[in-house]
């Protein structure tokens, strides 16, 4: 999944999040409002927040409903206020652009969520139980969104995760400094006390979704995202001190923070890649006191996948970055890391930014000194998804194949969304999706009461 975002700035600390709006500068942010009919921004939502109505709201001082329109309608929407990229989303169509500056949407949407926390106010309810239960397999935003939807509409429902804790890529995927454990757990909070259930430490291993259908289960949904780390097989990738983005990410979250802080502390570091997941990397092992850190991509500086906030985050924190190259080599000696080599890159045809597509640049090759080396370069689906229930089919990526409507597998009560269907996107994405599916799965059980 992709990274969330966070205003360009130095961290002082691994927990330096950006702090949110007040009630007066939320109100007086609101009031900048046009209050469109036909709000733009509400139609470039993909998780249909509906930020339209709920900056209207909270414009005519109606606080209570404002909350209640975001919750009712995303019910990750502090994560989604804090993470989303609304740059190109819901603000870069809003209509005050036109006259000055487009409304702050993700900073108006956490603090009218904080705000309903801090007071005690609790907007969403759940109609009366019904019998049929649904299984959730994943606890990321397309599980806890699928999974909060049925409960509001009665459905007994239980979430199995493989990890310790539940929150996927929100609570192992992303550094504090941009989305703490607190919005995680409150967030998660607002769906238990709906009835979920949680089982943590509890994997689904092959025909895992069939066989909870045996147990019982009305219908199974599959959002276990991406958590297979791609690696360059190149001279060096085995030696110690060179590891994945993932592995890292999940490192700093968990109790192995430690380890990885002996392992850039006063170092020099090299991240490959250039993408939003790559500059977190690279502003963490700042954040952990490394000394140099380099982050190496093959796309030119205008080029770089990496939103525009997260990069100048990065510049915020002097991360050096080296565009249009590549890695070749990881040095080594005695089993350690002691350097990169590689070269200078270029584009065989404009425009098509892959690595089949780069070739190098006689005469420009580079070596830097580091001690470690994380490839940040994307993750895939783990190859044992394919081997999920024999209807389930899988794209040679591994990636879940689903019909026109993006969640419905060839097995009938079998469901599947996120990134596991999608590949890498945005935590907004893999909400809409958990909604869809919570929607098709309340059609299908609904369907087979009434026969």
């Amino acid at each position: 999944m992709k990274s969330a975002k966070r205003k360009g700035k130095k961290i002082e600390n691994l927990t330096d999040m950006e702090v949110g709006y007040t009630l007066s500068q939320a109100i007086a942010e609101a009031s900048r409002c046009l209050l469109c009919y036909d709000a733009p921004c509400s139609t470039s939502c993909p998780a249909g927040t509906d930020p339209g109505t709920f900056i209207r709201k909270l414009h005519l001082r109606n606080i209570k409903g404002a909350i209640r329109t975001i919750k009712n309608n995303n019910v990750m929407g502090c994560v989604c206020g804090v993470t989303c990229p609304t740059e190109r989303l819901c603000q870069e169509a809003c209509s005050a652009t036109e006259l000055d500056r487009p409304i702050d949407i993700g900073k108006l949407q956490r603090f009218l969520v904080e705000h309903g926390w801090e007071t005690g106010f609790k907007p969403l309810k759940k109609e009366k139980k019904k019998k049929e239960k649904v299984a959730v397999v994943g606890s990321g935003p397309a599980g806890l969104s699928c999974a909060a939807e049925l409960a509001k509409a009665g459905y007994q429902v239980t979430i199995f995760e493989a990890k310790e804790k539940p929150g996927g890529v929100l609570r192992y995927g992303v550094p504090e400094f941009r989305l703490n454990h607190e919005i995680v757990d409150r967030e998660i909070k607002d769906i238990t006390d709906l009835g979920v259930k949680i089982k943590c430490s509890t994997r689904i291993g092959k025909g895992g979704p069939c066989k909870l259908v045996k147990k019982g289960f009305g219908a199974v949904f599959v959002g276990t995202g991406l958590w297979y780390p791609y690696r360059l097989n190149i001279p060096g990738s085995d030696l110690a001190n060179v590891t994945t983005a993932t592995e890292f990410l999940e490192a700093n979250r968990t109790g192995k923070r430690r380890k990885i802080k002996k392992m850039v502390q006063g170092k020099n570091v090299a991240i490959i890649g250039g993408g939003s997941v790559a500059m977190d990397v690279a502003n963490l092992c700042k954040a952990l006191r490394a000394d140099r850190v380099y982050s190496i991509c093959l796309e030119g500086l205008a080029e770089i996948p990496a939103d525009k906030e997260d990069l100048d985050m990065a510049l915020e924190n002097y991360i050096i970055i080296k565009p249009q190259c590549q890695v070749t080599e990881i040095l080594g000696e005695k089993g350690k890391v002691v350097g990169v080599k590689g070269t200078e890159t270029q584009w065989v045809k404009p425009g098509v930014y892959v690595p089949a597509n780069a070739r190098t640049v006689p005469g420009t090759d580079y070596r830097l000194n580091v001690s470690a080396v994380v490839m940040a370069i994307g993750s895939g689906a783990a190859p044992e998804t394919s081997e999920l229930c024999p209807k389930v089919k899988c794209m040679k990526n591994n990636l879940i194949k689903t019909k026109k409507d993006g969640v419905s597998t060839g097995a009938e009560k079998v469901f599947a969304g996120g990134d596991i269907v999608r590949g890498p996107a945005l935590i907004v994405d893999a909400v809409k999706d958990g909604k869809e599916a919570a929607a098709r799965i309340i059609k299908l059980l609904s369907k087979k009461r009434k026969k």
